[in-house]
């Protein structure tokens, strides 16, 4: 185990001498491709920039405003059917937009009912088996020039409720 801890430290600048190593060998101009990528990457990240800044400000009114409690209370006996905690709806909900928001719901729901209780597994299961689709969506389309999504939305959509019923599923049997 100690061996995996020691190559696991020295993985990454070992990455990053071969790249330049193998650069050098090729008499690339290393320094000035890294620039000319730095340059690229922050032009793609202005080019993102409000559409993050509208996610995020969309989730923290919804958070803030009581819209998501609101709607856990109103759909509880639907979920109830499912076998679905009602408080974890929001999680769900707020994932698809936003992983870092979920996050932070992830921690409430540990604060509350604890790590280890029912809620607190199902909800790390729910983390790892769900996807922020409309912030991929929107990020990634964007950059890419793409107009017609297809089906892309529909199929994340079901792939995320596959996630959610893959999670129940494994928490009933664990």
């Amino acid at each position: 185990m100690k061996f995996l801890l020691y190559v696991s430290d020295y993985m990454i600048p070992f990455v990053f001498f071969i790249v330049i190593g193998y650069g050098i060998l090729c008499k690339a101009p290393v320094y000035d491709e890294f620039v000319k990528g730095a340059k690229d990457g922050l032009k793609v990240v202005i080019g993102i920039l409000p559409t993050l800044i509208g996610l995020m400000v969309a989730i923290g009114v919804l958070r803030a405003s009581g819209v998501l409690d609101a709607l856990s209370v109103a759909i509880e006996p639907f979920v109830a059917k499912l076998m679905f905690p009602a408080q974890l709806v929001p999680l769900v909900i707020i994932k698809m937009f936003s992983s870092s928001a979920a996050t932070s719901l992830l921690l409430d729901i540990f604060k509350q009912y604890g790590p280890d209780s029912y809620y607190g597994m199902l909800a790390s299961i729910i983390m790892s088996c769900t996807e922020t689709i409309f912030y991929t969506m929107s990020v990634y389309f964007m950059v890419a020039g793409v107009k017609k999504t297809r089906y892309t939305l529909a199929g994340a959509l079901v792939a995320t409720f596959a996630g959610v019923v893959a999670s129940v599923f494994i928490m009933r049997f664990i």
